[in-house]
């Protein structure tokens, strides 16, 4: 399963002039699911964002999780994160698993992180979306998380 994570003062997903998804200070998440992911990845990327230490301390250090900071998360499906360009120009989304498993995925990601955290937001699977944030540092995160 692939993630990139971003920091963010703030973020919203709008999806045909709705906001379907807001959050304030926290995580957002871009999840991919990969052929052969299975609720065990999920639910090992759901620890891993609880647990990613990416907000600064008193010392400004990147020591405290969005747990420890009390913020949220907004968790998007992306299978673009998938792509491979290494065959040219054009990318190709075949390392991306199809789209009933990675929606099976997501909402699971989403179970897990709604059962383990207080504030989830999400995206709209398979929705034409616009993500509006302010990434804060900027910090921006890839996370592979494999069996």
């Amino acid at each position: 399963m692939l993630a990139l994570v971003q920091r963010v003062g703030e973020a919203r997903v709008v999806v045909a002039g709705e906001t379907v998804g807001a959050i304030g200070p926290g995580l957002l998440v871009f999840v991919c699911a990969e052929p052969g992911d299975t609720d065990a990845q999920a639910r090992k990327l759901v620890d891993k964002l609880l647990k990613l230490r990416v907000f600064g301390d008193a010392d400004g250090r990147m020591n405290l999780s969005v747990r420890d900071v009390g913020g949220a998360l907004l968790i998007v499906s992306q299978f673009t994160l998938a792509a491979d360009t290494s065959g040219g120009n054009r990318p190709s989304f075949a390392g991306a698993a199809p789209p009933e498993q990675g929606r099976a995925l997501y909402e699971r990601v989403l179970e897990f992180a709604r059962a383990a955290h207080p504030r989830v937001e999400a995206g709209r699977f398979g929705a034409a979306m616009q993500v509006h944030l302010v990434n804060d540092g900027p910090v921006t995160i890839p996370l592979t998380v494999r069996g």
